[in-house]
């Protein structure tokens, strides 16, 4: 099975979005460089923020989230961002009324579920898991073994804790990875075992 990676972006301070659910300048930096990101030529970075993340993405096969980042996104129409090929939705509730059975979105009900599910889809892929509440709950459940980060360098003050609302304390090894691109610094770390 692959890695379990928690990731998202966040403020200094240690949010992913505002009280509004609102992300900020915490997605600047995607659009700060000038070497393409994905084929929209929307998003361009930092050649030093490109090969960081790109690597990445490459080997992501599924991401995990909770129903109010799905909401948020409009369930990003149907279709699984940045190309990854299955996205499972930890909720209580169903899918919404409409919703096309055949879009590659699993909901699921539990963390725990859903990080199962999600690595029977991704096989030997990674499993990327949405800060936030999920991902702080699956920290808290031992299902995490990195956590990434891309610090921007701003303070919200309040918000969406990056990882929720953990209420224990949980180890991380040293900063294997740390790079420095245009407005962010891409950041990487084990999980203490």
């Amino acid at each position: 099975m692959g890695k379990v990676v928690l990731y998202g972006s966040v403020s200094v301070d240690g949010f992913v979005a505002d009280g509004s659910d609102q992300p900020g300048p915490l997605f600047d930096w995607l659009t700060s460089g000038d070497v393409p990101l994905d084929d929209s030529g929307v998003l361009k970075v930092s050649q030093a923020s490109y090969e960081h993340t790109q690597s990445y993405w490459d080997r992501i096969g599924v991401t995990v989230c909770g129903r109010r980042v799905f909401d948020l996104t409009d369930g990003w129409e149907g279709k699984p961002p940045s190309g990854i090929d299955h996205v499972v939705v930890v909720t209580h509730r169903p899918a919404p009324a409409g919703w096309d059975p055949a879009a590659p979105f699993h909901f699921v009900d539990g963390v725990q579920a859903a990080v199962a599910r999600a690595q029977e889809l991704a096989g030997d892929r990674i499993v990327e898991i949405a800060a936030g509440d999920v991902g702080g709950q699956a920290l808290a459940a031992g299902l995490v073994d990195e956590v990434r980060m891309d610090v921007v360098p701003v303070v919200f003050g309040s918000g969406r804790r990056f990882f929720g609302p953990v209420d224990a304390q949980h180890l991380l090894e040293d900063p294997e990875v740390v790079i420095q691109g245009n407005r962010v610094l891409h950041l990487r770390y084990q999980v203490r075992r």
